[in-house]
């Protein structure tokens, strides 16, 4: 069985997107993480002078928008209805998990799950407006 997936050249193109929009738009140094399908990191970054979390919580909001098939918007709207549900999710072992928004779905034109991106570094809304910016800028859909 072949499970759609994103490329290691989307991947990177996905990541160079949201760098690209996050210096355009002056941000903070931010933290981007790319995941396949399968939630396993393809490309990650920490800008220079971004502090050591924000990589790490880029990548936890990717796993969870992936792992969940959610935007992570819309994950923190039900982590609040949810809170005890949510809490042992993020306390799995190993688990990597971070429902608060800035961690998108990435989906091919049929809606295909590929993987997820997820970045750090400004607001909440920021961080997904680089998201967004990045999965439009390369011919890609959110979920």
């Amino acid at each position: 069985m072949n499970i759609p997936t994103l490329s290691l050249r989307q991947a990177r193109d996905l990541l160079d997107a949201a760098l690209a929009r996050a210096r355009h738009d002056k941000l903070r140094p931010m933290g981007i993480a790319v995941l396949d399908a399968a939630g396993q990191p393809l490309a990650l970054a920490r800008e220079d002078l971004a502090p050591a979390l924000r990589l790490e919580i880029a990548w936890g909001k990717a796993a969870a928008a992936v792992a969940m098939v959610s935007s992570t918007r819309a994950l923190a709207q039900r982590a609040a209805a949810h809170p005890p549900f949510f809490a042992a999710i993020a306390a799995l072992p190993g688990q990597r998990f971070i429902p608060y928004p800035g961690g998108v779905p990435v989906c091919d034109a049929d809606g295909a799950v590929l993987g997820a991106i997820g970045a750090s570094g400004a607001s909440a809304d920021e961080d997904e407006a680089v998201c967004l910016a990045a999965i439009d800028a390369i011919d890609l859909r959110p979920l």
